[in-house]
């Protein structure tokens, strides 16, 4: 991954900043929920540019269950297909940068259980699959 391409939304953009400039030590809520959340540092599908995106932290074991949600839009995020294109990340979890291997759910009572445990720590999760049509995406980041 050679050059790095900013997010577009200024939001998500100074989260990323400032989660990253920090360290880890700072900018680790999600906005305005006061929720933890990690950086996923990926590959762009088209523009195969680094890309960094803050998701809510969902943590298993020692993997992260990563939520296509976009608060429950028609569209996937486009984090999505960059990770269906390119499992391997980073994720950064305040101080902690792991390497990666992303895998999308689709088995029924894995993804009911990855689902589960994302829905616990951020209950509007389901409120989005009930705004959409779509089956919201769910992966499983595991250490390399």
């Amino acid at each position: 991954m050679d050059n790095y391409i900013p997010p577009t939304l200024d939001w998500v953009r100074e989260q990323v900043e400032l989660y990253e400039s920090s360290g880890g030590t700072k900018g680790t809520t999600l906005r305005d929920t006061g929720l933890p959340c990690i950086i996923i540092t990926h590959k762009g599908g088209q523009t195969g540019a680094m890309r960094k995106i803050p998701v809510m932290k969902v943590k298993h074991g020692n993997s992260y269950v990563l939520i296509g949600s976009y608060g429950g839009r028609p569209k996937n995020p486009v984090w999505v297909y960059n990770l269906r294109k390119h499992p391997d990340v980073e994720i950064r979890d305040h101080t902690e940068v792991i390497s990666m291997n992303v895998r999308e759910v689709h088995d029924d009572p894995e993804r009911s259980k990855l689902w589960e445990l994302s829905a616990i720590a951020y209950p509007p999760y389901i409120e989005y699959q009930e705004k959409t049509s779509r089956k919201i995406p769910v992966f499983i980041a595991e250490p390399v």
